[in-house]
């Protein structure tokens, strides 16, 4: 489910807590399913201030399993851009990569890798949506919401991180 406007009233948002392998977790949900995955040094009441924010204790197992889950029910709310790229993204399969590019063409929007790379930045519900599989046109690793150290060890962890491409000499 998603919403492509952003709520301007306030909502009742739970989260869960836990360590995962990616360190310590959080992960927010609405009733529609999650809405978060929050990272080391991000606090669910910062991410979402103007929301009402309620411990579950249930959802400690989600954030402790981050890198595991499958088959969540997710609330993805953005631009109808935004929301038409994380889609897509979730049709890319574990253990591979695809370019910014090859994700822009297959949104029938081959002009527009930055415009994907923007929305990719933007995704809060990052590891369940995996932008961590595109890369750059190289095979290089670029920009990740927690940095490349924690893109390059989810790749590896998917056996798919790729070798950067030298260009051909002219």
């Amino acid at each position: 489910m998603f919403d492509a406007a952003k709520t301007t009233k306030s909502e009742r948002l739970r989260y869960g807590v836990g360590h995962s392998a990616l360190g310590w977790t959080a992960v927010v949900a609405s009733d529609r399913g999650i809405r978060a995955v929050l990272l080391e040094g991000e606090e669910p009441s910062e991410a979402f201030p103007d929301d009402v924010l309620v411990r579950d204790r249930s959802l400690d197992a989600v954030a402790r399993g981050i890198t595991d889950i499958a088959d969540l029910e997710l609330d993805m709310h953005g631009t109808i851009f935004q929301v038409e790229v994380w889609r897509k993204l979730l049709d890319i399969p574990r253990g591979e990569t695809w370019t910014y590019t090859q994700l822009a063409a297959a949104l029938g929007r081959p002009r527009s890798a930055r415009a994907v790379g923007a929305a990719c930045g933007q995704n809060r519900i990052g590891v369940l949506v995996p932008c961590h599989r595109v890369v750059r046109t190289d095979g290089s690793l670029a920009g990740y919401r927690w940095g490349l150290d924690v893109k390059r060890a989810l790749l590896e962890a998917e056996g798919a991180l790729p070798e950067p491409r030298q260009a051909p000499a002219a």
